[in-house]
């Protein structure tokens, strides 16, 4: 999409289209690209809320010119710094000299250590302040840790639109349509939740305090930095954080294994057996050599039950297994029932290690474990099929 999109009256879309990017952050695939979304509001000050990741910096560029036609652009609203959403503020400071940036103290101080920005050109701005461009009020509104300690929102107030940073946002590019009554709904939840899990997940805590913060403003638009702009129904995506940030989750079973030479997988898959045999319709299985981390983080976010397995890998747990024991160790999960299995040929390790995270995490053990030495026999299987009875038994309560 190379034209800015009106969203409502002097207010438009100018964000770009990442479909180059394989990793965000470095870490999580991108399979179906992602957007950077920036924003113009064309008044008798104009203002940009966010920029865009400098790769993009020629397309912003000539959206912003072009709405501008001439015009002087005087405020730049940061509500969140990382460089995906600020990387082209320093190339935008040689175009527009004069342009005033507007964030909290936390924001000021990043925008020195990444950009050398200097005081001349920084506004800081507190909870609840108001900044008026004519005929708009714009209301900040501080909202730390959700993702970064700057992160904030800014509340356009004649349109009852919030502009919310990384919340409320998704992985996926625009294709085409940037609205959420275009949107398959299905793909979004799926997107959408991979993101929230693996991007704020961790900081759930805080999404509930901006939500009480926030309880009464009236929001009629949710225009955030990554997917669609939430025009027709947002309450479906404040519904949807509301509920992943409490760590709501649905009658769903994922089993997460990780297997050499594919004992271990014979253990997972009569632990489906199990579930399926009594009762549980959705089961989710995963090899975690073969499944993007980014994905098992996802599943297990919305799901109550989770079933952990590994292999003993030089009298250790399977390493896939113990970044993903670190990923979720950094999410606090709780609201969540646990069962463990684990294999060994010489020396055990792998259950020990998968017990001692379930010592500390918050989740309810459901037992016994299953522990299976060399290949799984007939008493072994029948262990992991009662562990998956026991599972269902627990969830169906």
């Amino acid at each position: 999409m190379n034209s800015a999109i009106k969203i409502i009256d002097e207010v438009y879309w100018i964000g770009v289209n990442d479909f180059e990017t394989h990793l965000f952050e470095n870490i999580w695939p991108l399979p179906n690209g992602i957007s950077y979304n920036s924003y113009l509001i064309k008044d008798n000050k104009n203002t940009l809320i966010d920029t865009v990741k400098g790769d993009y910096f020629d397309k912003y560029i000539d959206k912003i010119q072009d709405l501008l036609d001439g015009q002087k652009l005087d405020y730049l609203i940061v509500n969140h710094m990382e460089p995906d959403h600020s990387g082209s503020i320093g190339i935008l400071l040689k175009i527009y000299s004069h342009l005033k940036i507007i964030g909290n103290s936390k924001t000021a101080k990043f925008l020195k250590e990444y950009y050398s920005i200097s005081d001349e050109n920084i506004i800081i701005v507190k909870d609840k302040e108001t900044l008026n461009t004519g005929k708009n009020n714009f209301i900040f509104h501080m909202t730390p840790m959700v993702h970064w300690p700057e992160t904030m929102m800014t509340y356009l107030e004649n349109y009852k639109m919030i502009f919310s940073g990384d919340a409320f946002g998704a992985f996926g590019s625009l294709n085409g349509n940037i609205f959420d009554d275009d949107l398959d709904l299905n793909e979004f939840y799926k997107e959408g939740l991979r993101y929230y899990s693996n991007i704020v997940g961790r900081y759930s805590i805080n999404v509930q305090m901006a939500f009480k913060k926030l309880t009464n403003i009236k929001i009629e638009i949710i225009a955030a930095t990554h997917g669609p702009i939430w025009k027709n129904n947002p309450g479906y995506i404040i519904d949807l954080y509301d509920k992943w940030s409490k760590q709501e989750t649905q009658n769903k079973v994922v089993i997460v294994y990780g297997t050499m030479y594919g004992n271990t997988k014979t253990v997972a898959e009569k632990i489906a057996e199990g579930l399926a045999n009594n009762g549980m319709k959705k089961i989710k299985i995963h090899n975690i050599a073969k499944s993007p981390l980014s994905d098992i983080i996802r599943d297990i976010w919305d799901s109550k039950g989770i079933i952990l397995g590994s292999c003993t890998y030089n009298m250790e747990l399977f390493p896939p297994m113990k970044a993903l024991i670190s990923a979720l160790n950094s999410r606090q999960l709780k609201n969540r029932y646990l069962g463990l299995f684990g294999s060994y040929t010489w020396s055990g390790g792998a259950l020990k290690e998968l017990e001692e995270y379930s010592n500390k995490c918050s989740l309810e053990r459901v037992l016994p474990s299953v522990e299976v030495q060399g290949a799984p026999y007939s008493d072994d299987l029948e262990e992991a099929f009662n562990l998956g009875k026991n599972m269902a038994a627990e969830l169906q309560k």
